[in-house]
């Protein structure tokens, strides 16, 4: 029997906030942080992280 993916309650938060809010990133802030999260501690174990980017590690590579 498959797994659940770790993260998947996370990233359907963070689509019913976009849905709520028009789509404004900046109005679920909170729950993407929650994603974010999840992500780091289910690194290689969760399928919805896969796109996920941070963009810290984005950052960082830029600078490098």
């Amino acid at each position: 029997m498959p797994q659940k993916d770790p993260c998947q309650k996370q990233a359907c938060a963070i689509q019913k906030c976009l849905q709520a809010n028009k789509y404004v990133e900046t109005l679920c802030e909170d729950v993407i942080q929650e994603m974010r999260r999840c992500c780091e501690t289910a690194t290689g174990h969760s399928v919805c992280c896969s796109g996920f980017k941070d963009p810290k590690q984005t950052e960082t590579k830029k600078n490098a």
